[in-house]
């Protein structure tokens, strides 16, 4: 298991640029299968989520040909459907979040999947009922095998339907999208999700030869097609990575240029750091994130405590709310994170308060922030990531602390940020990686 050892109180300069989108490259990867043909996608981003997936589906018969470093071509002509029911299969699908979303390519073409049930980060329970729901909605059937954890759905002929959504899952909208593109006649979701990773899916499927209409709403209308060609396909930056930067240079009082960062697809995470007071400049599509020594929570008109919560697209994604709530530590005033979408997502900040930050943990969902106005510096110290964000949000503390930290378990950071120490070395930080 690898660490990072860091040396805080560093000042950070310069520019950087965000990665493709973790998120939205899971789910083009998987809609590769739907056709025979070539399909080109660019600005992938080298972490170690996508890697895998990439590998399986050479495992799986898919033709991968790295044209640049960023740049892959995926030829699905020559499945191997034996290999998807096999034991290996099934075990490397469940240690990857993102195969869940090969069920919907898989029964569409192919009329059949077998996934087992999938792994990722630790943050409570993740269930898979709008995916089945939805594809089952088409025709599908599905029989769980609980003893191995493992689902099979068989598909043969899918049929357009209309659907209302219990929830307003981003990889259960995509999955039930993938399916319904081959079906037969129309289909209808409502409540679908409508983050810019699902509008971008939509736009793809829609340049390979499907017809759906409602992109960047809740209600998507699929006209079935019998089958897709091959295209071309860009990945859009990741937000993620840019509020993790914002963040970052606010809380370690540097002037950081975030370049290419796609700004109307941010929504509303400019607007969510403004609100704890961080200054930011847009500059055609790059962000200047000014040094700050001071920076103060707002209010509510009515002066009440400010409270950031999690919701789906155009809310604020849950995945940015670790790195808000590290950030509030330094800031002037307080703060209510409150956590709706995952249940256990919280519980890092143990290692937080160990490090002098002044949280209340007032159940799995919601926690106090009262911020040190940096009249002291968090003190470095030793932990472990429990998840991709959890992580950043340690890393982002560590950078800013007094002494020298330690994160263990930095796979799962680098499950969704690229090459993190050297990016960040390169703005100033000191940062070593240890085997």
């Amino acid at each position: 298991m690898s660490s990072f050892v860091i040396e805080g109180g560093y000042k950070l300069h310069g520019e950087i640029i965000p990665q493709g989108a973790k998120n939205e490259v899971l789910e083009i990867l998987c809609a590769t299968l739907l056709t025979p043909e070539s399909v080109t996608v660019s600005n992938v981003p080298n972490i170690l989520d996508v890697n895998n997936l990439i590998q399986l589906l050479r495992d799986m018969g898919v033709k991968v040909t790295k044209e640049t470093a960023d740049t892959y071509i995926f030829k699905a002509d020559e499945i191997d459907l034996s290999y998807i029911e096999s034991e290996e299969f099934l075990v490397r699908c469940s240690k990857l979040r993102g195969s869940v979303m090969l069920i919907g390519p898989l029964v569409a073409r192919f009329g059949q999947a077998m996934i087992a049930k999938p792994g990722g980060d630790k943050i409570g329970r993740r269930r898979l009922d709008t995916h089945f729901l939805g594809i089952q909605k088409l025709g599908a059937s599905f029989s769980y095998d609980a003893s191995q954890s493992v689902f099979r759905i068989t598909g043969k002929h899918l049929k357009g339907t209309f659907m209302l959504l219990d929830e307003a899952s981003v990889t259960g909208t995509a999955n039930i999208i993938m399916a319904a593109v081959l079906a037969e006649g129309t289909t209808t979701i409502y409540n679908a999700a409508c983050e810019p990773y699902i509008q971008q899916l939509c736009r793809m499927l829609n340049a390979m030869g499907a017809k759906i209409t409602g992109i960047a709403s809740n209600l998507l209308t699929i006209e079935g097609v019998q089958e897709l060609k091959g295209c071309r396909h860009r990945i859009l930056p990741d937000m993620i990575e840019v509020g993790s930067f914002i963040g970052m240079a606010a809380m370690t009082g540097s002037e950081i240029t975030i370049k290419n960062v796609s700004y109307q697809n941010l929504g509303i995470i400019p607007e969510s750091f403004r609100r704890l007071g961080i200054l930011l400049e847009q500059r055609g599509d790059d962000i200047l994130v000014p040094q700050q020594e001071h920076y103060e929570i707002e209010s509510f008109i009515d002066g009440s405590i400010m409270t950031i919560a999690d919701a789906p697209w155009p809310g604020l994604t849950p995945d940015l709310l670790s790195v808000i709530l590290v950030v509030a530590t330094q800031a002037k005033g307080s703060v209510l994170i409150h956590q709706k979408m995952f249940e256990s997502r919280l519980f890092f900040v143990d290692k937080l308060i160990d490090m002098g930050a002044q949280i209340i943990l007032c159940d799995p969902h919601r926690a106090v922030v009262i911020g040190h106005d940096r009249n002291f510096r968090l003190r470095g110290g030793n932990m472990t990531s429990p998840d991709i964000r959890a992580g950043i949000a340690l890393l982002i503390a560590a950078l800013s602390a007094d002494g020298i930290s330690r994160i263990h378990n930095i796979e799962q950071i680098d499950r969704g940020y690229q090459n993190i120490e050297q990016r960040l070395t390169a703005l100033g930080a000191r940062i070593t990686r240890i085997a």
